[in-house]
């Protein structure tokens, strides 16, 4: 929750931020990783000894079976900068093309250098297409990010 908190701080309102509710959160989780829509979704933990200090999630990308796309990918602030995301950006790519996937994609919320910075040091490029998402009191875009597997 805390890494997503920080990742949207910049680009959603404190109120709504704020009535991001835990429980309900850990539930969709818990239910994503119960019971995934498909073989190809996967959900990935990093952990700091025996803390869970991050996670990834895959799915097939729409329309396309060649891409699979990183659908989350968050570290808690205190742990950035530790080596946890690379460490689950490469478990993603792994899974990835043993899964026939050719093509790896990612989102990035519009301003989010960082997640941007991240995006590119890996090897991704920007696509060139951007998505709304509605949320709350506000509208989040994106831009999706690529690379070849």
């Amino acid at each position: 929750m805390a890494a997503w908190r920080a990742a949207l701080s910049e680009v959603l309102p404190a109120e709504v931020l704020a009535g991001l509710e835990a429980d309900r959160f850990a539930a969709a989780w818990r239910a994503a990783i119960d019971t995934p829509p498909s073989a190809k979704h996967r959900m990935l933990t990093a952990c700091d000894g025996a803390e869970v200090v991050g996670f990834a999630a895959l799915a097939p990308a729409p329309q396309t079976q060649e891409t699979g796309e990183i659908v989350a990918l968050e570290v808690d602030p205190a742990h950035i900068r530790a080596g946890h995301g690379s460490r689950l950006l490469a478990a993603c790519t792994d899974i990835l093309r043993a899964t026939a996937a050719s093509h790896v994609r990612a989102w990035a919320i519009e301003g989010d250098d960082a997640r941007a910075d991240f995006l590119a040091a890996a090897g991704m490029e920007p696509l060139g297409i951007r998505r709304v998402l509605d949320v709350p009191g506000s509208r989040v875009h994106e831009l999706a990010w690529s690379a070849v597997l």
